[in-house]
């Protein structure tokens, strides 16, 4: 495996994305970041807001099917509300990082706070 930033040979790290510890380290530190690594942070970024999604998706679910008649009681409502708004948050932030990757893969728009020049 090579790292997905610097193209070393490695073993996969953080969270099965391929990334020595090296550039997973410069990540944590926010060093600028040049263009070849903007592609690998938006992948990754996309990656962990699907992954946040599935987690939400499948709380609301065992929440919804923990309902034997289907009437929840008094303070059940409450938990379905909760959760739908966490699974709503996920699902926007998802589209978002999907976003961000469709824009940057299809028109080259880098956005803001990944931009080493400061400027789009």
């Amino acid at each position: 495996m090579q790292c997905i930033y610097c193209k070393t040979k490695i073993k996969s790290y953080d969270s099965g994305l391929q990334i020595c510890l090296d550039c997973a380290n410069r990540a944590k530190a926010k060093v600028p970041h040049d263009e070849q690594n903007i592609r690998a942070i938006l992948q990754r970024e996309l990656i962990q807001a699907t992954a946040r999604a599935h987690v939400a998706t499948d709380a609301f679910n065992a929440i919804v099917d923990d309902i034997p008649s289907a009437l929840p009681h008094p303070d059940g409502t409450q938990r379905i509300h909760n959760a739908y708004r966490e699974l709503s948050l996920a699902r926007q932030r998802m589209m978002q990082a999907h976003s961000r990757l469709d824009d940057y893969l299809v028109s080259g728009t880098i956005p803001e706070d990944l931009d080493p020049s400061g400027k789009s």
